[in-house]
């Protein structure tokens, strides 16, 4: 992660989630505030996860939200898009 600071504010379910995503992957230098919401959090991204981290993260969103990420889902490449993405996936599921 670069010295600039977000460029998009987090919401607290966001940093909830980036907390998350930080302690699960076992992200070392990256603090989970700093992370933009809207940046990709995969390839490219500042966090440049890989198909492996995917499965992690989906195991711990299931284990703390309560519900399960399918990997047969056809939208997954745009719910894992962002953290803001994944975040209002997880939002949309809780509220059922």
């Amino acid at each position: 992660m670069t010295d600039v600071q977000a460029s998009t504010q987090q919401s607290p379910a966001e940093l909830e989630l980036a907390r998350l995503v930080v302690s699960s992957l076992n992200i070392e230098g990256v603090q989970a505030d700093a992370i933009d919401p809207e940046a990709p959090l995969f390839g490219e991204g500042d966090l440049g996860l890989d198909s492996i981290d995917a499965l992690e993260l989906a195991l711990a969103v299931s284990k703390h939200y309560g519900f399960q990420l399918r990997s047969d889902n056809p939208d997954n490449r745009q719910i894992f898009g962002s953290l803001r993405a994944l975040s209002a996936h997880i939002e949309q599921q809780r509220a059922r």
